[in-house]
């Protein structure tokens, strides 16, 4: 009962997809094309590691229709592995940090691993400051500790290091990969463009 449950609910979004597009309408899922895939993407909180979710993944959707903020996105079917499957890109729209983790409850195969009970142990990444060059406080431009402010686990994931840099600043953004969940808000908020802070996927 549950794989017909599935089978039809998959066949219902493969089939309203192709009417769309024959339409010439826009589904509220958004896409991206592949050339943006590799870099830029992080799971949703709870996701498997990346073979275990992609056998998982029913390619349903529904985890992108629970994001209130509209941060999940569906990867274009391309008929790759990853065609269908949810993610974000941290630049664009962080993950939010829902205590309840509506996303992780609206999976129905487990592909997002029910047994994550509180977001703050959620490993969709990690950051770090992989382009100091850009980074203000790095460099001596100025003092920007926007990063630091953005992060949600205040004061455990993220922290600025006084002392002289390399490059002529007193302060660096310091990550403790330990605690940062990989919610992308440090990057978001980065007021280097592009961001001196990023955050790298845990699921490859």
């Amino acid at each position: 009962m549950f794989i017909q449950q599935i089978s039809r609910r998959r066949f219902l979004q493969t089939g309203l997809c192709g009417l769309a597009a024959g339409a010439g309408l826009s589904l509220p899922l958004l896409r991206e094309s592949s050339s943006a895939w590799a870099s830029t993407y992080l799971r949703p909180p709870g996701a498997l590691g990346a073979a275990a979710f992609d056998a998982a993944c029913i390619r349903c959707g529904l985890c992108v229709e629970a994001c209130p903020y509209d941060t999940l996105r569906l990867f274009e079917f391309d008929g790759s592995t990853q065609s269908g499957t949810p993610y974000f890109v941290a630049r664009e729209v962080p993950c939010e940090m829902c205590a309840d983790i509506p996303c992780l409850h609206a999976c129905p195969t487990g592909a997002l691993d029910p047994g994550l009970e509180a977001i703050g142990d959620a490993e969709m990444g990690v950051a770090a400051l992989s382009h100091p060059e850009l980074c203000n406080s790095y460099v001596g431009n100025s003092f920007c500790d926007s990063c630091v402010r953005a992060c949600p686990l205040q004061g455990r994931a993220i922290s600025l290091a006084i002392g002289p840099t390399p490059m002529g600043g007193l302060f660096t953004p310091v990550v403790d990969p330990d605690v940062c969940t990989g919610c992308g808000k440090c990057e978001h908020d980065c007021i280097a463009a592009p961001a001196a802070i990023r955050v790298s996927p845990r699921h490859a």
